[in-house]
């Protein structure tokens, strides 16, 4: 066992938690205590570097700061939100009242804690997700559960802001939620994960768990974009029944350490997902996404595109898996990942993957690696563009095409407000390459 695992467990044991997660938490450590610490021969470990969490000695829990509101920027929608600053709700920053389909775990009636008992931890397999079994040992009353019963339309979507703050030693925050639809039911969720401007020296362990029932439509935002020291370990975990659909968009910057896993599960045919993804590690960072769909049932259908940018000596890793079982005949699911290096240091891992045990299926899987193509660099700048701006529309309107299918506008909105501060450029060259696109 490794220090981190003790010190993990220890932070467990300072936690006061609802009785009716105890069997969790139990499952949870248990087997966080029996899985091996990854190493650089664990196959699904072997570019990520988790020296930085052993390094770190993270042995008390954030706590709660106040000083933190000039520095975040939300999103403008209308929305309810829910904010937690390092893994504590904040009532004020919050929505004054939540409708019925939305509860924090630490205030759900004796129904809602049924609904959580059902599901908590059932759709993530922690024998294969290490830190999802930490989550499941951290579980506690600051969880958030969305319900939507059967054949019901959430109103207003659920906007979750996930506020990380310096504490002045390393210290860990657990973030859970659990969206659970029934049958037909529909929803939106925009998590947002984001940082006060100063350096970080906080881990954030995040998981999100999501219930699909037949014909149940979910439109999912995760949007990564903290300070660059702060540590995070992410995954998102579904269950597709028949005929659901999942439409998942994610982003992120890197960091010293940046992880995140998207485990997609056909169980009812016709299910189909649609995931799309952006990741940006500039200066050292680091990000790693892992992907993994899985068809095990017919007639299903997925659609994942992933693109990067990496610049300056950052390392991006990206590795997508789509498993078709023996009995997914019928199968379409198509994956792509493309990847933008703008320095001779930038570094990147990339490997999809089809594996295909059923005969009548139609599948595709590519990657590529590329540098700014010096042609279009010489016309822009033979046309009056100066060299960094040219380099800025072609990396931006490398990623462009996915920003503009984003179905939220306050989302696309906000992301190229962001990125024209990360590329350092106006705002307005931003949207002339939206223009031309």
């Amino acid at each position: 066992m490794s220090d981190f695992q003790q010190q993990a467990l220890q932070l467990a044991g300072q936690q006061d938690t609802p009785e009716w997660l105890a069997d969790v938490r139990t499952t949870g450590a248990r087997q966080w205590l029996k899985t091996p610490w990854p190493t650089r021969k664990t196959e699904h470990w072997k570019y990520t570097p988790l020296a930085p969490l052993q390094r770190s000695g993270f042995q008390e829990w954030a706590g709660h700061t106040a000083d933190w509101q000039n520095q975040i920027e939300f999103l403008e929608l209308d929305a309810t939100r829910l904010v937690f600053v390092n893994g504590h709700f904040d009532a004020e920053a919050s929505s004054a009242e939540l409708p019925p389909e939305i509860v924090r775990f630490g205030n759900a009636n004796a129904e809602q804690q049924a609904v959580i008992a059902e599901h908590l931890g059932q759709i993530v397999d922690s024998e294969q997700h290490l830190f999802a079994a930490l989550s499941n040992a951290w579980a506690s009353e600051e969880g958030v559960l969305l319900h939507v019963p059967a054949n019901a339309v959430l109103r207003k979507p659920l906007y979750i802001v996930h506020v990380s703050t310096p504490t002045g030693t390393p210290a860990t925050a657990n973030q859970r939620v659990l969206a659970v639809l029934g049958t037909g039911a529909q929803a939106s969720v925009l998590e947002h994960f984001v940082s006060t401007d100063e350096t970080q020296d906080g881990f954030v362990n995040s998981l999100t768990e999501v219930s699909l029932g037949d014909n149940a439509h979910l439109h999912h935002y995760r949007i990564n974009l903290e300070e660059e020291h702060l540590l995070h370990v992410g995954g998102v975990h579904a269950n597709l029944a028949r005929s659901a659909q999942l439409r998942g968009f994610t982003i992120a910057q890197g960091s010293r350490l940046k992880r995140i896993d998207y485990q997609v599960n056909h169980r009812g045919e016709g299910a189909h997902l649609d995931l799309q993804g952006i990741y940006l590690p500039r200066n050292n960072q680091f990000v790693d996404y892992h992907t993994n769909v899985q068809h095990c049932v017919p007639h299903c259908t997925t659609n994942e595109v992933f693109r990067g940018i990496i610049s300056d000596s950052a390392h991006a890793v990206f590795n997508g898996r789509i498993h078709i079982h023996q009995d997914a005949q019928k199968t379409l699911a198509e994956l792509s990942n493309k990847n933008l290096l703008t320095s001779p240091k930038a570094e990147v891992d990339t490997k999809p993957e089809l594996e295909i045990y059923a005969d009548d299926v139609k599948c595709a899987h590519g990657a590529t690696v590329s540098q700014l193509n010096k042609t279009a660099l010489y016309y822009l700048q033979s046309r009056g563009i100066g060299r960094d701006e040219a380099q800025v529309m072609l990396s931006f309107g490398f990623i462009n095409e996915l920003l503009q299918e984003v179905a939220e506008p306050s989302v696309r909105d906000y992301l190229g407000a962001r990125l024209a501060k990360l590329f350092s450029v106006d705002e307005t060259l931003l949207k002339h390459v939206q223009l031309e696109q």
